[in-house]
C-alpha cells in the first residue's frame, strides 16, 4: 500500500506555503511590494488549505500512532510536541504578520515578519519530518485520536 492521500496533500500544502513565503521573501528584498503581497496572501492561504485538511481528518479519522520501533517512540514524541509547538507559535506570527502587512503596520511588519518566516521554514521541515516518518519510513501505527495518537493511551 502507498502512502496515505490526505497526510501526503496536507504536507504538499505546508511545503507549498514555506515555498511561497520563500519566494515572497525574495520579492520583498526586490521592493516588489504587490508582488510581495500576492504571493504572502497566497503562501497564507495554502497553510490554511493545510490546516482544514489537517483538522477535517484529525475530527473525522483520527490520527495515525507512531509505528516505528518502541525505542523510538519517545524521541519522536518529542520532536512531534516541538514541531505542534513550533507549528502554533508560526502560525500565531503568521495571522499577525499578515494583518500587520495588509493594515500596512509596516514598523511591526518588518520586525516579525522575517521571523515570522523562518519560523515557518522550521515548521515545514518539521513537518515533511513527521510525515515521513509517520508514512514513509515507518509504517504507520494506528489511527486513532489525538490524544491517544500523540501520548500513547
Amino acid at each position: 500500500m502507498g502512502v496515505p492521500l490526505l497526510p501526503t496533500i496536507s504536507t504538499a500544502f505546508i511545503v507549498i506555503s514555506a515555498v511561497l513565503v520563500a519566494i515572497g521573501w525574495g520579492l520583498i528584498i526586490k521592493r516588489k511590494i504587490e508582488a510581495h503581497k500576492k504571493v504572502m496572501m497566497a503562501a497564507g492561504v495554502s497553510a490554511i488549505i493545510f490546516f482544514i485538511i489537517y483538522a477535517s481528518r484529525t475530527v473525522f479519522i483520527g490520527n495515525t500512532a507512531f509505528g516505528g520501533p518502541e525505542e523510538l517512540k519517545g524521541y519522536y514524541t518529542f520532536f512531534l510536541v516541538f514541531h505542534i509547538v513550533l507549528a502554533t507559535v508560526g502560525a500565531v506570527f503568521g495571522i499577525v504578520s499578515l494583518v500587520t502587512g495588509l493594515k500596512s503596520n509596516l514598523i511591526r511588519h518588518r520586525k516579525i515578519g522575517p521571523i515570522t518566516s523562518i519560523i515557518w521554514f522550521f515548521v515545514a521541515i518539521t513537518g515533511v519530518l513527521v510525515y515521513l516518518l509517520l508514512y514513509v519510513i515507518y509504517k504507520g501505527g494506528e489511527t486513532t485520536s489525538v490524544i491517544k495518537a500523540i501520548l500513547g493511551f
